[in-house]
């Protein structure tokens, strides 16, 4: 299941043109790019919409679901050089 999720989101990055680490605004302005140079009433020839828009609906749950779903507790844990740095600053 997990290396499903990966290929599937692998996929996404790949339609988009993006790298591995990217912002969910990084990969906002890619997408809205990317409308307007393949939108169908621009390109009635081109069909890549339909993937351009999957990948973006893809990457978007991705980022939203993990993302923003971590607790305070969670994210300290992840990141504790974060709590150590933020004692010496004035």
């Amino acid at each position: 299941m997990k290396s499903d999720i990966k290929e599937i989101i692998d996929e996404a990055l790949n339609t988009l043109n993006l790298p591995p680490l990217v912002s969910y605004e990084d990969i906002k302005s890619r997408y809205y790019e990317l409308s307007k140079r393949h939108h169908p009433d621009l390109n009635k020839e081109d069909s890549r919409m339909e993937s351009i828009n999957n990948a973006y609906s893809v990457l978007k749950q991705y980022v939203f679901k993990y993302r923003f779903s971590f607790s305070d507790e969670e994210i300290m844990k992840q990141f504790p050089q974060d709590s150590h740095a933020s004692k010496f600053r004035f």
